[in-house]
């Protein structure tokens, strides 16, 4: 009989956006976005703790004041480090494996990030899942969930994209690392609701005034979304930023 397995969330997060800064604090139908995001996180079933990981940069104290309001827990690290906040997640709140949201998506599904949960548990030896392997989803439900040995060994290689981006340095090696990937059907990976730009906020508030306050499922975005051709238009032409 297995052990249990312990997996957390990570949910990176940080005032100084260069496109839209002190995006995740902006108050979407009445809760900061970030908020948006720890509620999601927090309704996922088989996820153990929820962690908000941003910077020990000044500006970043009210990211860190209003994680901790909304219930996750708080650790601080590196600005332009990523990758070291998210050991340090691990350090302060052991577990497995965790999966990695930005706080930047505040229309997360709980019931996606629980597939990705449901299938690394079931098939451990993988070292990396993710809903993004390819693209089927709109850009603004990304969830990648790695185990933590392997996020451990990325930190043996001081310099290059995966300080900033996390796991690139593990999904671009399938040769090394063993990872799978959630799709679905129809695709819907032409549409955007992550927020980067005043164009992105324009679209999320369309979406959000139709649906209200509260967790939605991936398929009543797009259903949003397909009968408002107008709010696709806003932000169709923005384009997201390459990984350097």
């Amino acid at each position: 009989m297995r052990e249990p397995t312990v997996v957390n969330v990570v949910i990176q997060a940080r005032a100084s956006s260069t496109r839209l800064p002190g995006k995740v604090l902006r108050s979407l139908g009445g809760r900061s976005v970030l908020g948006w995001v720890v509620r999601a996180a927090s309704a996922t079933p088989g996820v153990d703790t929820v962690v908000v990981a941003t910077s020990d940069a000044p500006d970043d104290d009210s990211v860190a004041d209003e994680a901790a309001r909304c219930g996750a827990e708080v650790v601080r690290g590196p600005l332009d480090d990523v990758l070291a906040r998210f050991l340090l997640a691990c350090e302060r709140y052991p577990a497995d494996a965790v999966v990695r949201l930005t706080a930047d998506c505040p229309l997360h599904d709980p019931a996606l990030i629980a597939q990705l949960v449901a299938l690394w548990r079931a098939q451990p030896e993988l070292d990396y899942v993710s809903n993004v392997l390819v693209r089927t989803l709109p850009r603004g439900f990304d969830a990648e969930l790695v185990r933590v040995p392997v996020l451990t060994e990325q930190a043996e290689e001081p310099k290059g994209p995966h300080r900033e981006h996390v796991t690139s340095g593990v999904h671009g090696r399938p040769e090394r690392y063993a990872c799978a990937g959630i799709v679905v059907s129809p695709p819907a990976g032409d549409l955007r609701v992550t927020l980067d730009t005043e164009q992105d906020w324009t679209v999320l508030e369309g979406v959000v005034a139709e649906l209200g306050d509260r967790v939605p499922a991936w398929r009543e975005v797009v259903d949003v979304l397909r009968r408002r051709p107008d709010l696709v238009a806003v932000n169709a032409d923005v384009e997201q930023k390459a990984v350097r």
